[in-house]
């Protein structure tokens, strides 16, 4: 379940700068300073938000693979 978390968060890692990169730039508003990139607390939430995202994927995609095995032998009996 570990390594499908691990692959899991790098797909959805993968996606976000894929999407990321495909969306077009804001033009800058007059008068305003440019943004400024998100700060060490703003990109821990998102890679906190990444990994917790994958643990569940990955624990579902466990438990269905499981049970599924586990029926599989079930009806065989």
């Amino acid at each position: 379940m570990t390594v499908l978390t691990v692959l899991i968060s790098m797909l959805l890692s993968w996606r976000e700068r894929r999407l990321a990169a495909a969306r077009p730039a804001a033009p800058p508003a007059k008068g305003r300073r440019p943004a400024r990139p998100p700060g060490l607390l703003a990109r821990g939430k998102v890679s906190l938000d990444r990994w917790v995202t994958a643990a569940a994927i990955a624990a579902i995609l466990t438990i269905a693979v499981l049970g599924g095995l586990h029926w599989l032998r079930v009806f065989q009996r």
